[in-house]
């Protein structure tokens, strides 16, 4: 099933909030991954035509920062501050400043579902009230090439991020659907230290949530994990399905050692599959499309320029020409005619958003709306859907394409995004998408060295 226009699916009828535990003013918290009571098209036709899953996972967007004015989509161009007064969202460059966006500032922006507390949050690792800033969203010219891949196929406008936190535990969800540790508690916000992962000091800790709703902040344990549900690796192990993780060189103080997220896996990072299936550059995806060498499911992870990761020296992002030029890569070669791209973004980076999370769990979630644009040559050229996604929908849509199996944790109750597609269409013919830089550009291009995020 798929159409022109995905239809929207029909909110809960209120949401739960009120106090839980310790966390005075966090959402009240339901059976862990219990079903959504409106979630579940799932797929209505079989996905054989997709043999290539390509993830491009960008930095720290809400829906409204990217596409407030996008003609046909859920955004808003007006915001509520925590008064009551509503205030015009600022038009501004996609370089920006760093809000924070961990669990607290989730709480402190949903204030109980009212949206209204983003102008009480702080900068980054400061005390400094964020004030109306976080009431912005971008210029669509500086983020065109995102713009045109989103009217020639298909965005997303109602996907949230599975939990209320940062890039480490977004990064987490995306291969392992959420970062349950055992019954009672998941993982939130980031280690203690850096690297995020099995090769942090060893008195490193991470903080958690308890099914009680307690916050234990720096109480959980050393970030080299082995879950209980395992991860999407496992699932593509099982059935000889390839992947590959790309990624910017893995160093302590750089990109790579703050969030690679099969670097805080023990059977990965301690085994062979670190060498095998993480691959390092990023930019190696452009190789292995040319050598024709691409793995059926790959998350592509970019180096900080291209990031879309607001950056407090107003470095020029080249996060747009950088997506378009792996869609181009793809587009271009004999992979098109069975791939599915999905570009999403790990988490709202504490910019105003108007959408209060529909459903709510006792691991942290839902989190805020962010952009998600899905490509392929079997998408109708320009779908809006408004179907209630999580990042659990994308690895129900692997599992699906794949036959994995489930894993159990938020692709149980999320729906796929496989309603999206329309596979008995035609292939479609791809169109390059326009980019101030070409795949060479990045093909040589050195290394940043610099974390994309810190939190």
């Amino acid at each position: 099933m798929s159409t022109k226009h995905v239809l929207p699916l029909a909110l809960a009828a209120a949401l739960m909030t009120g106090c839980s535990g310790t966390n005075a003013g966090a959402p009240a918290v339901s059976p862990q991954f219990q079903p959504a009571a409106f979630a579940g098209n799932g797929l209505s036709q079989k996905t054989a035509k997709i043999k290539h899953i390509v993830l491009l996972v960008q930095e720290n967007r809400s829906f409204d920062n990217l596409f407030a004015t996008f003609p046909g989509a859920d955004g808003a161009t007006t915001g509520m501050r925590h008064s009551g007064k509503i205030i015009p969202l600022a038009k501004h460059a996609l370089s920006s400043l760093d809000v924070s966006h961990d669990w607290t500032t989730y709480v402190t922006d949903y204030d109980g579902g009212k949206m209204d507390g983003f102008d009480l949050s702080t900068f980054i690792h400061s005390t400094k009230k964020a004030g109306t800033y976080p009431y912005q969203y971008v210029n669509p010219s500086q983020i065109q090439s995102y713009w045109t891949m989103a009217q020639q196929y298909a965005l997303a406008d109602h996907m949230f991020q599975t939990q209320g936190s940062g890039s480490f535990t977004a990064h987490q969800d995306l291969i392992a659907g959420a970062t349950i540790i055992n019954s009672t508690q998941s993982l939130i916000d980031t280690p203690s230290s850096g690297p995020w992962g099995c090769d942090a000091p060893p008195s490193t800790k991470t903080s958690v949530l308890t099914t009680t709703g307690q916050y234990l902040r720096n109480k959980g344990p050393f970030p080299c994990l082995t879950y209980p549900t395992g991860t999407m690796r496992d699932l593509l192990d099982a059935k000889s399905v390839s992947w590959k993780y790309y990624a910017p060189p893995y160093k302590a103080g750089g990109v790579g050692g703050l969030w690679n997220a099969f670097a805080a896996i023990q059977a990965v990072r301690q085994g062979p599959e670190w060498a095998t299936n993480i691959s390092t550059p990023e930019s190696n995806i452009f190789n292995d499309i040319t050598n024709s060498s691409l793995p059926a499911v790959s998350w592509v992870i970019p180096d900080q320029p291209e990031s879309d990761h607001p950056a407090d020296n107003h470095t020029p992002d080249q996060g747009p020409a950088w997506i378009a030029s792996v869609v181009n890569a793809i587009g271009g070669s004999s992979y098109w005619n069975s791939t599915a791209i999905v570009v999403v973004w790990d988490d709202w980076g504490g910019f105003y958003d108007h959408v209060p999370p529909p459903l709510l769990d006792n691991a942290g979630g839902l989190g805020f709306r962010v952009p998600m644009i899905v490509v392929s040559p079997y998408v109708p050229a320009g779908t809006i859907s408004h179907t209630q996604y999580e990042f659990g929908s994308i690895l129900k849509f692997i599992e699906e394409t794949f036959g994995l199996g489930s894993l159990g944790t938020t692709d149980a109750r999320a729906t796929s995004i496989g309603n999206i597609f329309n596979f008995k269409q035609s292939p479609r013919n791809f169109t390059p998408i326009p980019a101030q830089r070409s795949r060479e550009y990045f093909l040589h291009q050195r290394p940043s060295g610099q974390p994309i995020d810190t939190e």
